[in-house]
Formats: C-alpha cells, sequence, structure tokens
C-alpha cells in the first residue's frame, strides 16, 4: 500500500522543480502555460499568477483530456506547462498526472507565497 510520501516520491522524481525567479523569467518571456492547481476558495483569498489557468488538482485529469467536456484547450501535449500551488505538493502531484497523460513539458514551479514574495506578477 502506498503512503502520501511515496506519492509525494514518485511525482518529485518525474516531475522537475525550477525556482521562482527562474519562473518568473519564463512568465515574462511568454508562451508557457501557467497553471495554479489550488482550490478556487484558496484563489480568491491570495490571488494567483497574472494570467495563470485556474484548475484544481482534483479536476486535472478531466481538463487536461480533450475527449471530455471539461477540456481546455491551453491544455496541449506539447505546451510548456509551469504549476502552481501553495507550497509545490500538489503542483507535483498534478504534474505527475499530467506527465502520465503524456504531457511533455511540465514543472513545478512551487508555491504561490514564493512568487508573490519574489515579486512575480498576480492577479485576484
Amino acid at each position: 500500500m502506498k503512503s502520501a510520501k511515496d506519492f509525494m516520491e514518485e511525482a518529485n522524481a518525474v516531475v522537475p522543480r525550477m525556482g521562482v525567479e527562474d519562473a518568473i523569467a519564463k512568465h515574462k518571456a511568454g508562451g508557457a502555460v501557467f497553471v495554479d492547481v489550488r482550490d478556487s476558495g484558496v484563489i480568491a483569498g491570495t490571488g494567483t499568477i497574472a494570467g495563470a489557468h485556474r484548475i484544481a488538482r482534483g479536476m486535472m485529469e478531466f481538463v487536461a483530456d480533450p475527449a471530455t467536456p471539461y477540456h481546455n484547450d491551453a491544455l496541449q501535449k506539447h505546451a510548456e506547462i509551469y504549476l502552481v500551488c501553495g507550497a509545490g505538493g500538489q503542483a507535483a502531484l498534478a504534474g505527475k498526472t499530467l506527465k502520465d497523460m503524456g504531457f511533455t513539458n511540465v514543472t513545478n514551479i512551487g508555491g504561490f507565497g514564493d512568487w508573490k514574495e519574489a515579486g512575480g506578477p498576480s492577479e485576484d
């Protein structure tokens, strides 16, 4: 039987993590897809990355699959996708899900608090 630690270790082994400064530079350069995987209530209280798609981790499989009515066209298999959450755990797990679904360029950028503290562009 797997534990939460096992799931996290598996996710961290396949989803690269990027520092917030590099992630802010990627955002500034444009062309990448940023996704906040936190629940909408949390995002409403803190804000999120400017222009980020708000896709709760629990909906990721449905939103990433073009065969469902929930599909988000921004999630393409070869898109450059950067995931953020509260501290990096949910982003890692969501990233592993995307990797398992055939997405090739998925990166965990950690927690939104670090993004905001580093001066990354944000919105309500």
